[in-house]
């Protein structure tokens, strides 16, 4: 499977936000997207296979460190190294932005993604009491220093 990782650009937000409405229940508007791709202090990037995109991340960078928002992947493409790819990608991009410590929150429940993450090295440094709705559930706070 040949997918390409490059910069969000405005003419993906649609697709990107559909993809957050099929996997959250709080998903982002193509709006959401549209400020990150045109803010300066954001990096975005989708996944794009045979023309499609079916998945996305992004971070924002917070006075030097990184901030993720969203990693997501379509269900029909899961399973295939492309939340892994993206990370990859995005990762090595924001070291190249000056970016340092990054940082994330995942639901407590979410083990194929916290799976994810301590692959890259995070480790969980905290909790968010409900910081989740829909259903509410605590978040895990995970730091790759």
């Amino acid at each position: 499977m040949k997918v390409i990782i490059r910069q969000m650009e405005a003419a993906d937000v649609e697709a990107a936000s559909i993809i957050e409405q099929e996997v959250f229940s709080m998903p982002w508007s193509a709006e959401d997207f549209l400020e990150m791709v045109e803010a300066d202090y954001a990096y975005y990037y989708v996944a794009e296979y045979e023309g499609e995109i079916v998945g996305c991340c992004g971070i924002r960078n917070i006075v030097g460190e990184g901030e993720i928002t969203n990693v997501v992947v379509s269900p029909k493409y899961r399973r295939q190294g492309i939340a892994k790819k993206l990370m990859d990608y995005m990762l090595k991009e924001a070291m190249a932005n000056g970016i340092g410590d990054c940082t994330l929150e995942v639901r407590c429940s979410n083990l194929p993604a916290i799976r994810l993450y301590e692959g890259f090295g995070f480790q969980g440094e905290g909790v968010r009491p409900g910081f989740y709705d829909r259903p509410k559930e605590d978040a895990l706070i995970m730091w790759k220093r």
